[in-house]
């Protein structure tokens, strides 16, 4: 009789050790499911217009400008302005590097159906790399920024700022279709950023950007490229997402002296907010 006992309230403690280390491997399971809310992706569409000018001062030193408007809801909302400016240098004719500021007035509701427009300073530093074989061109580029972003609560600005590092890798591939270069050239681009922070907790990855289009010159120192741009934007909650279908229109302008006949291809910058 004593050895039955003894079986069974062995048998009865392993059980319940088993059913403890059950619960204990689900538990995280179960927290990670009750507090991690589903994805919500909202949709827009959008207009995004910009000027980029290439000003060269020397054989090495040059000027980078851009401004860059972007609306909501095709036209009828604002999202942003941008104007930008910088030091160019270049290390060699498809090769560059450059540092500037940059100022965005991002808009947020107010909740009253209108809009504040939330201040963000940028320094910015990149470098460039281009290549032409063929009909081929290719375009990297690096960029680095830090950002300060004006907060808003309840559709007010703050005195408050969040500051993040955000790094961008962009890749540009250019296909000359047509022989006579009066007639447009196809592009396909795609640009993936991260971004790090005190307060970047859930959403390392910021956005990537994949552009489809054609770029067209109108003489030796303008041209623009136009078609489809998506921007897929997470947002800082981590559950949250923008995804932009946007139509886009940018003209490149280049001014100053010219020293090279290689020049126009490195300053046909696919540049971006």
């Amino acid at each position: 009789m004593t050895y039955r006992f003894f079986g069974r309230e062995k048998w009865k403690a392993g059980w319940g050790r088993s059913v403890c280390a059950v619960m204990a491997g689900c538990l995280p399971l179960l927290v990670f499911c009750q507090s991690t809310p589903q994805k919500q992706v909202t949709r827009q569409s959008q207009v995004w217009l910009s000027l980029n000018t290439v000003a060269r001062l020397s054989p090495r030193w040059g000027i980078l400008a851009d401004l860059h408007i972007r609306r909501n809801n095709f036209l009828a909302d604002p999202s942003f302005y941008l104007v930008r400016a910088a030091a160019n240098y270049w290390i060699k004719e498809s090769m560059t590097a450059a540092a500037g500021y940059g100022h965005l007035w991002s808009a947020q509701s107010d909740g009253k159906g209108g809009f504040v427009f939330a201040n963000e300073n940028r320094i910015y530093q990149q470098f460039q790399a281009g290549s032409k074989k063929g009909r081929v061109s290719l375009l990297q580029r690096l960029r680095n920024e830090q950002r300060w972003q004006q907060k808003t609560v309840n559709g007010e600005k703050t005195n408050d700022y969040r500051f993040t590092d955000r790094i961008r890798y962009l890749f540009s591939f250019t296909y000359d279709v047509f022989q006579k270069k009066n007639l447009p050239s196809a592009v396909l681009a795609d640009e993936i950023m991260f971004h790090f922070g005190k307060e970047v907790v859930y959403n390392v990855f910021d956005q990537n950007r994949i552009f489809l289009g054609i770029r067209q010159v109108i003489n030796s120192r303008l041209n623009f490229d136009f078609g489809y741009m998506m921007v897929y934007v997470q947002k800082y909650s981590g559950y949250q997402y923008d995804l932009n279908h946007t139509l886009r229109l940018f003209f490149y302008w280049n001014i100053g002296k010219r020293y090279t006949n290689q020049q126009a291809t490195m300053e046909k910058v696919m540049d971006e907010d």
